[in-house]
């Protein structure tokens, strides 16, 4: 897994860096001018003693870049770059703003290689919760997390699921329309998903959530609308959009409780207008776990633990 991205490095690092990787289970490398490297895992860091230089950064850069970093400048001003095999390298530096707006990021300083990783069947646990098995469909959902929290990697799984069908339940697959804002979740590398969302899943990235939702409907004619880190008006106007469409919508939100999502207003009001049927809270303290599930009540038009 690791051998294509170490690629990626200048050799000297590449050396380092294969003799500290043993297991597959680093999730990120963060490169720094001036300072070691540090190697992340779920609950411990690595620290390589070597002192990284302007210059293993630049090559770096042109490596990730297919020695093409103009043809990046767009990617690199949003702040990261995502690469094949769906890894996401967030940049860092000296920000030159025009107009109100990012036009370049100078003096390059760190970059921080995420690690794409899926994991197949993670969702399993909250099919139950999610699909309705009457119509065919699933309820609009919630999943919500700290940040960290695995909402993310659960939501990849469930698109994949919700698209190819789940045969043992009788479930038909669904045409899924994929907004994937900051490329965290299909990882579109040139045109092409790097992680397995569906066969029946369209995806549009680098673009606002909001505008992406309304592309989709309008082009696409998506059963289901899912989109990762909601929480502006402008998404939230989107959503009501789509589900007025008739297209239902699974959505990730960070928070812990019901309490911190209520907060925020645009949130609150999917859920006091009921246009949300299910709220799933993952458990922070162990990843892949449920902590609550909260179910829409019609008749009572309220939410009951479930």
């Amino acid at each position: 897994m690791y051998e294509e991205l170490l690629r990626n490095f200048p050799s000297n690092i590449y050396e380092i860096l294969k003799l500290k990787i043993e297991n597959n289970d680093i999730e990120e490398i963060r490169i720094r001018v001036g300072r070691p490297i540090i190697l992340k895992k779920a609950n411990e860091e690595i620290c390589i003693k070597y002192n990284i230089t302007n210059l293993d950064i630049q090559e770096i850069l042109q490596k990730i870049c297919d020695n093409s970093i103009y043809a990046y400048q767009k990617e690199i001003c949003e702040g990261f770059i995502t690469i094949k095999g769906g890894h996401r390298i967030g940049v860092t530096g000296s920000v030159i703003i025009e107009n109100k707006k990012i036009i370049n990021i100078n003096y390059i300083s760190s970059l921080n290689f995420r690690i794409a990783r899926q994991k197949i069947d993670c969702s399993n646990c909250l099919l139950k919760y999610i699909i309705d098995i009457k119509s065919n469909n699933i309820y609009n959902t919630l999943l919500i997390a700290p940040p960290g929290g695995g909402k993310t990697t659960m939501l990849r799984d469930i698109i994949r699921k919700i698209s190819d069908g789940i045969e043992e339940i009788k479930f038909n697959g669904k045409n899924v329309g994929l907004v994937d804002e900051r490329g965290e979740i299909a990882a579109v590398y040139k045109g092409v998903p790097q992680n397995d969302v569906g066969i029946r899943t369209d995806v549009i990235d680098n673009i606002s959530k909001s505008y992406g939702m309304k592309m989709l409907i309008r082009s696409m004619a998506p059963d289901i609308i899912s989109c990762d880190e909601i929480g502006s008006d402008d998404d939230i106007n989107a959503i009501k959009y789509a589900i007025c469409a008739g297209v239902k919508g699974i959505f990730t939100i960070h928070g812990s409780n019901l309490k911190e999502i209520m907060i925020n207003k645009a949130i609150s009001s999917l859920v006091d207008n009921y246009i949300i049927e299910r709220l799933i809270f993952l458990d922070e303290n162990e990843k892949g776990k449920i902590k609550k599930v909260y179910g829409l009540n019609l008749l009572e038009n309220k939410y009951s633990e479930m």
